[in-house]
C-alpha cells in the first residue's frame, strides 16, 4: 500500500512526544547541525521566531558535558512544545490533503522528510500516525524518506563513549515537576 497523508491531517507537525522519557521534556524537529544555519535563515526570511536547543552530545569524558553535538532540535511554538513554526495554521491555505501547509515543505530537514518511518531495529512506521494507524502498513513510494533515514543514521553514528541528552523543560504544565533541564548523560 502506497503512503498518503490522511485528509485534513497535520498531526505531525502539531504533536510533540516526551523522549525517551517525562524528565526529558518534550522534544523538537530533529535539526542536523549541517542544516541548523539554513533553517535559521529560513526561519528569519519568513520572520518566523523559532528556538532551536541542543539534542543529542558527545565526549569522551563522563565528568564533562559534551564536546560535540550531533543533533539539534527545533521546538514547536505552543507553550507545551507543540505545533511547528513552519506549519501555517493562520492563513487559511491548506496543503494537498487538505491539512495545514508547511512553510518550507521543499526545504524542510531531513528529520521531515523521513516521516512517517522512525529509526529502530527494523526501521518501522510511527503507530501515532493516523495513516499508519488505520492502513497498518505502507510498502511502497517510502524510498525517500528511507534515503533520508539513512542519512540521519550515518549522521549520528560515533564512537564516543558518551552520549549525552538534553532535557527541555517543556511540556504540559502538569507534567512540569518531572522535568530536568540541560544535559543528561545516557546510561
Amino acid at each position: 500500500m502506497e503512503f498518503r497523508c490522511v485528509e485534513e491531517c497535520s498531526q505531525c507537525c502539531i504533536e510533540r512526544e516526551y523522549y525517551p522519557s517525562k524528565k526529558f521534556g518534550k522534544i523538537g524537529v530533529l535539526i542536523l547541525p549541517e542544516e541548523k544555519e539554513r533553517i535559521e535563515k529560513l526561519a528569519k526570511e519568513k520572520n518566523l521566531d523559532i528556538k532551536i536547543l541542543p539534542r543529542i552530545g558527545i565526549s569522551n569524558d563522563r565528568s564533562s558535558p559534551p564536546t560535540k553535538i550531533l543533533a539539534y532540535q527545533m521546538m514547536g511554538i505552543d507553550k507545551n512544545g507543540n505545533t511547528c513554526p513552519f506549519l501555517d495554521t493562520e492563513s487559511g491555505n491548506k496543503s494537498p490533503h487538505n491539512g495545514f501547509p508547511c512553510k518550507i515543505y521543499k526545504d524542510r530537514p531531513l528529520a521531515c522528510k523521513t516521516y512517517p518511518l522512525i529509526e529502530s531495529d527494523p526501521i518501522t512506521l510511527d503507530e501515532k500516525c493516523k495513516f499508519c494507524k488505520e492502513h497498518k502498513t505502507a510498502d511502497e513510494n517510502l524510498n525517500s524518506e528511507m534515503e533520508s533515514l539513512i542519512k540521519i543514521k550515518e549522521q549520528m553514528s560515533t564512537d564516543s563513549p558518551f552520549i549525552w541528552r538534553f532535557a527541555t523543560e517543556v511540556g504540559e504544565i502538569q507534567d512540569s515537576s518531572m522535568f530536568e533541564s540541560g544535559w543528561i548523560l545516557e546510561e
